[in-house]
């Protein structure tokens, strides 16, 4: 009789051991996302605890449960005054590394953002226009000027970095390059509007350049908020064709992705992601670069992932901001952009180094 051949019952196929390791490593990101959760929410909670009135974290947790076992005066302080501005940096922080994110992706540029390539600077001097001459880009919307004026504006940059990407032998770096071209330009009229605005006007668009979210109101924060939740639905049904899209252009049309299409969506939903939050809390820099790059290291490429945890990266990295902006002089709260910049400025050096590095 022909010997039996046994098997190891404990010896596992290559496929099921390609989906144990499939599986942990989709268990991994879940606990980064999930850990990145709960930093937001000790950054918030931390956030509404500072401030004129310093209230311990106890405190704080009792009012967001339980409102009406607090003094009235505590719950009027956290729920009336800072929660808008906490919930701001938040929403604000998302929108902006989202869209930073997704403009890395459909470029396959690793230091694209809405503020390196222009679109926050655009979308800055369209909302200048409306707070010093009152004009209005699209009449029928006096009501929402500000942040009409600025959606437009970034709009049309948006789509002039589109038309430019797509003529023959435009490589990464000329984009870069336009995009630096863009914000000098947009800062010159910027600077501009300054120079004929009136004293009280000048004090209002300076004031609002350097990025602040003192200015957060509730209805501020649920069309920011409502914005995000329109636009990033959309980003995830995208999801397979803007992963594709990161192997390359001739990669991703050869799996059946619409390239030219899908770039030219991404451009308008960014410039609305970029816009409002601009319209609202000013310029806030770098957020856009930094956020997609953290989610990136910790999680990949894998849109399904690599999104939601690009904005959970933006919106701590804000809320820390916020943190800092109020830590830095008791009694003194700092534009929020101002803080941001001096966080970003050092990791966009960085970047630079360890990009020329690669390529060299």
């Amino acid at each position: 009789m022909p010997a039996e051949v046994t098997e190891n019952p404990s010896a596992a196929s290559p496929s099921a051991s390609g989906r144990g390791l499939y599986r942990a490593l989709v268990w991994r990101k879940q606990l980064i996302l999930a850990g990145l959760v709960l930093a937001l929410l000790l950054s918030l909670c931390v956030d509404l605890a500072l401030g004129p009135a310093r209230y311990g974290l106890d405190q704080v947790v009792l009012a967001l449960i339980a409102p009406d076992a607090v003094p009235v005066q505590v719950r009027v302080v956290l729920w009336e005054i800072r929660m808008p501005i906490a919930l701001m940096a938040v929403v604000v922080g998302a929108a902006l590394s989202v869209a930073g994110a997704q403009m890395q992706t459909i470029l396959n540029n690793p230091l694209a953002s809405p503020f390196t390539l222009g679109i926050s600077a655009a979308a800055g001097f369209g909302a200048a226009l409306a707070l010093a001459f009152g004009v209005a880009l699209i009449p029928a919307a006096i009501q929402y000027v500000v942040p009409m004026n600025a959606f437009v504006m970034a709009m049309l940059t948006a789509f002039l970095i589109h038309v430019l990407s797509m003529k023959q032998g435009v490589t990464v770096q000329t984009i870069v390059l336009l995009g630096i071209a863009l914000v000098f330009t947009f800062n010159a009229l910027l600077a501009l509007v300054q120079f004929f605005a009136t004293q009280e006007a000048l004090a209002a668009v300076v004031f609002w350049t350097m990025g602040s979210l003192t200015k957060a109101t509730w209805p501020k924060f649920w069309i920011t908020l409502a914005v995000v939740l329109v636009v990033i639905p959309l980003f995830v049904r995208r999801a397979w064709s803007l992963t594709a899209m990161r192997l390359g252009e001739a990669k991703a049309e050869s799996f059946g992705v619409k390239v030219a299409r899908i770039r030219l969506e991404t451009l308008v939903l960014v410039s609305l992601l970029a816009a409002i939050p601009v319209a609202f809390v000013g310029t806030v820099g770098f957020i856009g670069l930094v956020g997609p790059h953290i989610a990136r290291m910790l999680i990949g490429e894998d849109q399904r992932f690599f999104l939601p945890a690009s904005a959970l990266a933006g919106a701590l990295i804000l809320s820390i901001s916020s943190v800092v902006s109020k830590s830095l002089i008791p009694g003194t709260i700092f534009p929020i952009g101002i803080v941001t910049s001096l966080v970003g400025i050092p990791f966009f050096i960085s970047l630079i180094f360890s990009n020329a590095r690669r390529s060299w």
